[in-house]
Order: C-alpha cells, then sequence, then structure tokens
C-alpha cells in the first residue's frame, strides 16, 4: 500500500511540473509574439520619422535664390554672359580710374622729383613716404585747380543739369585737360615722344595738325614720358651738389687714413647743415613750380 501511495505522489509531482512548463512556454510564447508585432508596426513609424528628418535637414541647407536673379542656364547664355563682362569691365574701370587720372596731372613730376631729393640727402626713409605723398598731392591740387574747375564748369555742370549728352560732356572734359598735357610737353621740348607713339597707331590713322587731333592713346603716355624726362633733369640738378660734397668727404677721410668710417656717414650732417643754410625745400618746390607752364 506505501509503495502504491509513493508512486501516485511521484506521478502526481512529474504532471504538475510539465503543467508548469507548459503554461511557462505558452506565456513566453504570447509575450515573443507581441513584441514581434510591435515591433513591425513600429518599423514604418521610425522610416517615416528618419525620411522626415531627413526631409527638414535638406530644406534647412537649401539655398533659395531671389527672385528675377535667374540661375546657372540663365548666367551662361549670351546675355547673361554679356552682363557679367560688362560688370567686370566697370569695377576694372573703377579700380583703376585714380591711378589713370593721376597719370594725367603733374603729380609724376612732383613724385619722382621729391623721390630722387630724399636720396640725395642720403637720409633713408625720412621725410616718410605718406609726408612726401600729401606734399606731392597738395603741390598737384594748386597746379591742376584751373584746370579742374574748367571741367566741371564746361563739362559736369552742364551734363547734371541735362544741356548736353555724354558723349558732348566728355568731349568738353577732355578738352582742358589735353590743353594742360600739350602744354607741358611744348614746354619741355618733348614733341617728339607724341610722334613716337603716334607711329603705332593704325596706317589709316591722320596726320595731326595741332594737339588737338593727337589720340588720347598716343597722348598721354607720351605726356607721362615727357613728366619722367623732366623730372629726372631735375634731379639731377638737385643730386649734383650733393655728389660734390660726398666726392669732398670721401677724398678727406681717405687722405686721413680713416678707411673704415663710412664717408657717408660723415656727410649727411653735412648735407642737412647745406640743405637748411641755403633753405633747400624752398628752392626745390619753386623750381618745381616754375617747371609747369601755367594754364589760363
Amino acid at each position: 500500500m506505501n509503495a502504491l501511495s509513493s508512486a501516485s505522489r511521484s506521478s502526481t509531482r512529474s504532471g504538475r511540473r510539465i503543467a508548469l512548463t507548459l503554461a511557462t512556454a505558452l506565456v513566453v510564447t504570447l509575450f515573443a509574439t507581441q513584441n514581434v508585432l510591435a515591433d513591425e508596426t513600429s518599423v514604418p513609424d521610425s522610416l517615416a520619422a528618419a525620411s522626415s528628418a531627413e526631409t527638414a535637414s535638406k530644406d534647412l541647407f537649401k539655398l533659395e535664390l531671389p527672385g528675377g536673379i535667374g540661375g546657372p542656364e540663365q548666367w551662361t547664355s549670351p546675355d547673361g554672359l554679356k552682363s557679367a563682362l560688362e560688370m567686370m569691365a566697370l569695377l576694372t574701370v573703377v579700380s583703376l580710374a585714380p591711378a589713370v587720372l593721376m597719370m594725367t596731372t603733374c603729380f609724376v613730376r612732383i613724385a619722382v622729383v621729391l623721390g630722387l631729393l630724399r636720396q640725395a640727402l642720403g637720409t633713408q626713409q625720412l621725410p616718410p613716404n605718406q609726408v612726401m605723398t600729401s606734399i606731392a598731392l597738395f603741390m598737384t591740387l594748386l597746379v591742376m585747380s584751373p584746370v579742374w574747375n574748367k571741367v566741371y564748369s564746361e563739362a559736369v555742370v552742364p551734363y547734371t543739369a541735362r544741356e548736353i549728352s555724354l558723349e558732348e560732356a566728355w568731349t568738353a572734359g577732355v578738352k582742358p585737360v589735353r590743353k594742360f598735357m600739350s602744354a607741358q610737353i611744348e614746354r619741355t621740348g618733348n614733341s617728339g615722344d607724341v610722334w613716337l607713339f603716334y607711329k603705332y597707331l593704325p596706317a589709316d590713322t591722320p596726320a595731326p595738325s595741332s594737339y588737338d587731333d593727337v589720340p588720347l592713346t598716343a597722348l598721354l603716355p607720351a605726356f607721362v614720358l615727357s613728366e619722367l624726362k623732366t623730372a629726372f633733369l631735375i634731379g639731377f640738378q638737385i643730386y649734383l651738389p650733393f655728389l660734390v660734397l660726398d666726392v669732398v668727404i670721401a677724398s678727406v677721410t681717405i687722405s686721413m687714413g680713416m678707411l673704415m668710417l663710412p664717408p657717408a656717414l660723415i656727410s649727411l650732417p653735412f648735407k642737412l647743415l647745406l640743405f637748411v643754410l641755403v633753405d633747400g625745400w624752398h628752392l626745390v618746390i619753386g623750381m618745381l613750380m616754375e617747371s609747369f607752364e601755367t594754364f589760363s
């Protein structure tokens, strides 16, 4: 009896274990099925969120051109390319206009002479470049004031009042400047420079009877070359006394056996003393002002 009762108990326990195992397996299967279904429903949502984020980032960094500006196709078209070239030419003219205008004035001669004066004195960077340029600009303003006043009264004022066209304003404005340049070339006797550049013009260009008939393409470089020649001649006259002083001091130092002492170091104080005693600035500026032909 005891054996039967113990066998029945053991079978009952094993039955309970099997039932518990089956129940656990069923619960695990249900949870796994639920997770798979949840994952399948969440994938489209995540893809949609990722695509929306990508679209937002593209919209954020997207460059939208203002209306009327066109695009690459319009820019590379014949009309667009023509506009770009015109704009580039305009910017080039605007950037070079100050230098070109200074070449039509007496600034070249004054700047070169003052530079040669500083080298003749041997003062290196004294006076500074800013001071020398300022003196040259003020002297240029003094000499060119009558010319610019005539350009303003005969070209700018009528054009702004809509009395003349742009071509007429250009002709009237160039006339005083042409007269000034031709007067300086004639005064310094450098009319041959005009023919130097004139012979390189097209063969069908008629021979000029006066400076008014000379094209600006030949008159402008001839004027600059004439100014350089005149400035070098004035610079030679300024250089000569200081050169003589350098030679005398160098001879004295060599005769005294002071070979290791630079002659330029000794001559500099004597140059400054000589320049101050003869009122050198007054003489140089006066000689420069008298070298220009007055404009009337």
